[in-house]
């Protein structure tokens, strides 16, 4: 097996352990009769990891450990974490269990990218198809739950619900032995020899103005890329879509995502760094606008087909950006500083903002939502972070590590 392959694996693996449990969590999680209080706590875990992990896990990742072996052993602790939620139904081990399995696996994501930024000869051309791997293995993980749980109701549905920690702890167990064939990518020394941290360091780079622009506007598309999910699954089913296929519809964003990646590499090289990021964050605004304006079935199926332009052209650029413009010796705290952003802070902002605005907008009585007022939120966000990056995002025009 080439490397590319392996990488292209790897990717698959990662993203499907993710896949697996995420989408039904909040449907599992009643049936085990788990509190609102507990069920936010349970959701809240992935932001926790991710405060953590800049400061623990990906210094480790950075100046310790070869991220495979790394890789490695964080599976195999998540792993057997996940397995174990297959069997627990209170809620301070179900807790537990969860926070053991998001503190070794949000690091886990920047790895995987290090991993590959590592080892293809032109990063930049090549990391989208790569990471088409990652949406691949979600869009595996997620369409079988759906029929499996066809037909299904009540005990019966939750015991079928809940293999999936099984399913996701059997792949984390097969990454685990996988990320062992990987390509050695041993840990990178301090390249200035001043003994700072990784993530200190990392961080120190938001004094240049181009990257303090990069991470408020990705904390912004964060937020809204997150309340994409908080509102969408309750949206389509209060606009007429059948319960059962939301989640197909929804999916639709996955398979969009993967032709992007595969065209990503010529995005960049025909339009550059800013109009790609734009073009990402604006597809936030049109698929909103559609969501506020539009109840036509057909057009707003089609709507969800820019999640692949969301997501590629604004999230896996910045992934790609960070490895050309930091040096190497800190570009997983790097990678683990954003994703605080993209998996932690925005994922949490997400919820205190359009949860409380969903409620405002929903009529007491009527139980309707005024959508037109609800989705200009995200609308004019979205388009807010698309005229910073066109006004203040200005980084240099050789595409080499910054200094």
């Amino acid at each position: 097996m080439n490397t590319k392959l392996k990488l292209f694996v790897m990717m698959v693996l990662q993203f499907f352990i993710w896949g697996a449990w995420l989408p039904p969590l909040f449907g599992i999680m009643p049936g085990l009769k788990f509190t609102g209080t507990e069920q936010a706590l349970i959701g809240s875990c992935f932001a926790i990891a991710s405060i953590v992990g800049i400061f623990f896990s990906n210094q480790w990742a950075d100046r310790t450990f070869a991220a495979q072996r790394f890789l490695a052993v964080s599976h195999l602790i998540g792993g057997l974490a996940l397995v174990g939620l297959w069997f627990t139904t209170d809620f301070w081990s179900f807790f537990a269990l969860m926070l053991v399995h998001s503190l070794v696996y949000v690091p886990t994501i920047s790895i995987t990218n290090s991993i590959a930024f590592a080892n293809l000869t032109d990063p930049k051309k090549e990391f989208g198809i790569v990471r088409m791997g990652g949406t691949v293995g979600w869009i595996a993980a997620a369409w079988p739950l759906y029929f499996i749980l066809e037909g299904l109701d009540g005990d019966e549905k939750l015991a079928g619900q809940r293999a999936v920690f099984l399913a996701a702890g059997i792949a984390a167990l097969l990454l685990a032995g996988f990320s062992l064939t990987l390509p050695h990518t041993p840990p990178k020394t301090d390249t200035d020899g001043d003994g700072r941290l990784a993530w200190a360091k990392a961080a120190a780079f938001l004094k240049k103005p181009f990257i303090a622009v990069l991470f408020l506007v990705t904390f912004i598309d964060a937020t809204i890329h997150a309340g994409y999910f908080v509102l969408s699954y309750p949206y389509l089913e209060g606009v007429g879509f059948d319960p059962g296929s939301v989640m197909p519809v929804m999916s639709l964003g996955q398979i969009a995502e993967v032709a992007t990646m595969a065209v990503l590499g010529l995005a960049l090289k025909r339009l550059g760094w800013r109009t790609t990021m734009i073009i990402g964050v604006l597809g936030h605004a049109a698929r909103f606008a559609v969501f506020a304006y539009c109840r036509d079935h057909t057009i707003i199926v089609v709507a969800q087909l820019l999640h692949g332009v969301c997501y590629a052209f604004f999230f896996a650029t910045v992934y790609i950006f960070i490895d050309v413009f930091f040096p190497k010796d800190v570009r997983t705290s790097a990678q683990g500083l954003f994703n605080l952003l993209i998996l932690g802070l925005g994922d949490l902002a997400a919820k205190w903002i359009f949860v409380p605005l969903s409620e405002r907008y929903t009529d007491a009585v009527t139980k309707k939502v005024d959508y037109e007022t609800l989705f200009l939120w995200p609308t004019g966000m979205a388009i807010g972070a698309g005229v910073l990056l066109a006004l203040l995002f200005h980084p240099p025009k050789v595409d080499a590590p910054a200094d």
